[in-house]
C-alpha cells in the first residue's frame, strides 16, 4: 500500500513537471554536478591560500589546475614545478590518480556546479595554508568530509606567518576544526600544539596492519621535523583518532607528529611540519630543503600511503579493504536481479523504490528503480552487496538513468542522485558519481563508472537519493550491470 501511494504521489508531481514544460518553463538539461571517477582517485592540492607565500612552494606544479598542462606524462619530479612535484610525479605515474590545484584567487566550495568543487574530488590536500578559511570553506570541507571526502591536513610550526597576515598554519587549522558551522566541537579528536620543534626524527608505532604505516608505497619507520610541532589527541571527543608518528620521548595522548583520525564518513590525516613534503626543487628563487628524499627517514612512503588510505584503500580508521591483489578473472556480470525484474529480490531498497508503476517507465521490461519524485524531502536509497575479484584489472559499472524535474533552476542543483562504494560497516570508500535535477532529460541515458580500484573487495554500491521540499525530481534506474573481466 505504502508503494502504490508512493506511485501516485510521484506520478501528480510527475504530470505538473510536465505541465510546466507546456508551460513554457525551462527545465535545464546538462551535466549538473557529476562527479564520474573513471580509473582514478580524485585528488585537489589547495593553492588558495598562500601556499607559496615566502620561502614555501607547496604546489605540484606551475600550470593550474591541471599539472599536466606542463607535462602531460611526466616521468621525474622536475617535469613539474613546485616543492611538492615529487608527491605528484610519483601519485599520476601510478596510474590512478587524478590531480588538479585550485588557483590562488578561488575559493573552496562543495555542492556547487565548478569543475573544482569538492564534489568532483575524492580528497583535499591542504599544504600548510597561509590564509584562515572563510566561514563558507570552512562549511564547505567539513561537509565534504562528513560525505566521505579525504582531507590531508599539513601544519607547521607555530609563528610559520609566511605572508604576515597574523595566521599561521596552526593557527588556520585549529580554527577550521573549532570555528566552523558543521561541528565545532572537536570532530576530528585532536588540537594542534602551539610549538617550534627545531629538530628531529620521530618514529612510526609498531603496528603492522596499519595502512598508512604498511601501504602499497612502502613500509614507514621515520618521519623528519626540521621546525615543527605536534597534536594532542582527545579520544574521548572522537574515539577513532589514532597517533601513527611521535616526538620523541612521547606517545598515547600528547606528542603526536602524524596521526589519523574519522569524521561522518570521511577521514582525515594530520602532519605537524611541511618540511617532509619538500622536495627540495620548485620556483626559482626560494630556498627549499629536500625532506621527501631525506635518508633518516621515510617520508615519501607516508605521504603516499596516506593519500591512498585518503582516497579509500586500507583498512584501519573506519576504511574499507585493500585493492588489486592477483589471479585469475574470468569475464561476467555481477549484480543480482540487475534489471529489477524480480521485485524487491538481491537488492536492499526504501519501501516502493523497486516498482512497476506506470508513474515512470522501465526501459526494459516492467520493474525499475525510481527514487524520490515526491515533491517533498525525501531520502531514498538502493544499494546491493558484491565481491569485486582480485584478479580483473577491469570492473565497471553500468546502469541506465533517466532524470525528470519539476524545478526549473538552471544553475542549482537542488536535488541529487549519489553512486557510492561502501564498506562491510556502511563507511564510504567512494563516491563515483553525482547527479541532479541539472541532468534532467527525455529518456534514458546509460552511465558507466569504474570499480577496478576496488578489485579484492566485497563492497556495497549504493544509490542515495536527496530531494528537497519544494518541487519534485525523480531519478529513475534501469537495466543495471558489474561487468568484470
Amino acid at each position: 500500500m505504502l508503494g502504490s501511494r508512493r506511485s501516485r504521489h510521484r506520478f501528480t508531481t510527475a504530470l505538473a513537471g510536465f505541465a510546466l514544460l507546456l508551460a513554457g518553463a525551462a527545465v535545464q538539461v546538462g551535466s549538473g554536478t557529476a562527479a564520474h571517477a573513471a580509473t582514478t582517485h580524485r585528488v585537489l592540492f589547495d593553492n588558495a591560500h598562500a601556499e607559496t607565500a615566502g620561502n614555501a612552494d607547496w604546489i605540484i606544479s606551475t600550470s593550474q589546475p591541471d599539472p599536466l598542462g606542463q607535462d602531460s606524462s611526466p616521468s621525474a619530479e622536475t617535469d613539474w614545478t613546485g616543492a611538492l612535484s615529487s608527491w605528484g610525479v610519483a601519485l599520476q605515474k601510478t596510474g590512478d590518480y587524478s590531480l588538479k590545484t585550485l588557483p590562488s584567487g578561488s575559493s573552496l566550495s562543495y555542492g556547487g556546479s565548478s569543475s573544482l568543487d569538492l564534489s568532483n574530488f575524492d580528497t583535499l590536500v591542504l599544504p600548510e595554508p597561509n590564509t584562515l578559511f572563510t566561514s563558507g570553506e570552512k562549511t564547505a570541507i567539513m561537509n565534504f568530509v562528513k560525505n566521505g571526502g579525504g582531507l590531508f591536513m599539513i601544519s607547521d610550526h607555530t609563528g610559520s606567518d609566511r605572508n604576515n597576515d597574523g595566521a599561521d598554519a596552526v593557527k588556520i587549522l585549529n580554527d577550521l576544526m573549532s570555528n566552523n558551522s558543521v561541528d565545532s566541537t572537536d570532530p576530528f579528536g585532536f588540537s594542534i600544539d602551539s610549538l617550534n620543534i627545531t629538530s628531529g626524527y620521530p618514529a612510526a608505532i609498531s603496528d603492522s596492519g596499519d595502512p598508512v604505516l604498511h601501504g602499497s608505497f612502502g613500509t614507514v619507520t621515520k618521519s623528519l621535523i626540521a621546525n615543527g610541532t605536534t597534536a594532542t589527541l582527545k579520544p574521548s571527543d572522537n574515539s577513532s583518532v589514532k597517533g601513527l608518528v611521535y616526538r620523541s620521548g612521547y606517545s598515547g595522548n600528547t606528542g603526536a607528529f602524524f596521526l589519523t583520525s574519522t569524521f561522518g564518513s570521511g577521514r582525515i590525516a594530520f602532519w605537524g611540519d611541511s618540511s617532509p613534503i619538500d622536495d627540495g626543487t620548485g620556483q626559482s628563487g626560494n630556498t627549499l630543503y629536500d625532506g621527501w628524499n631525506d635518508s633518516g627517514a621515510t617520508n615519501a612512503a607516508l605521504a603516499l600511503n596516506a593519500t591512498a588510505w585518503l582516497a579509500g584503500s586500507g583498512t584501519s580508521g573506519g576504511g574499507g579493504g585493500g585493492g588489486g591483489g592477483t589471479g585469475t578473472c574470468t569475464a561476467a556480470q555481477l549484480l543480482g536481479n540487475n534489471g529489477f525484474e524480480s521485485g524487491n529480490s538481491t537488492w536492499s531498497a526504501t519501501s516502493g523504490v523497486i516498482t512497476d508503476s506506470s508513474g515512470e517507465s522501465p526501459r526494459s521490461g516492467s520493474y525499475y528503480a525510481w527514487l524520490d519524485g515526491n515533491g517533498t524531502a525525501t531520502t531514498d536509497t538502493l544499494s546491493q552487496s558484491v565481491s569485486v575479484p582480485s584478479g580483473c584489472s577491469k570492473a565497471t559499472l553500468s546502469f541506465y538513468l533517466h532524470v525528470d524535474t519539476a524545478e526549473t533552476t538552471t544553475s542549482t542543483a537542488y536535488d541529487t542522485l549519489k553512486v557510492q562504494v561502501l564498506n562491510g560497516s556502511g563507511t564510504v570508500l567512494g563516491t563515483l558519481a553525482t547527479y541532479s535535477n541539472l541532468d534532467a532529460a527525455s529518456g534514458y541515458a546509460q552511465r558507466s563508472l569504474d570499480l577496478s580500484g576496488y578489485a579484492g573487495q566485497s563492497v556495497t554500491l549504493k544509490f542515495t537519493g536527496t530531494e528537497g521540499t519544494k518541487y519534485q525530481t525523480s531519478f529513475v534506474v534501469d537495466d543495471t550491470a558489474l561487468d568484470v573481466a
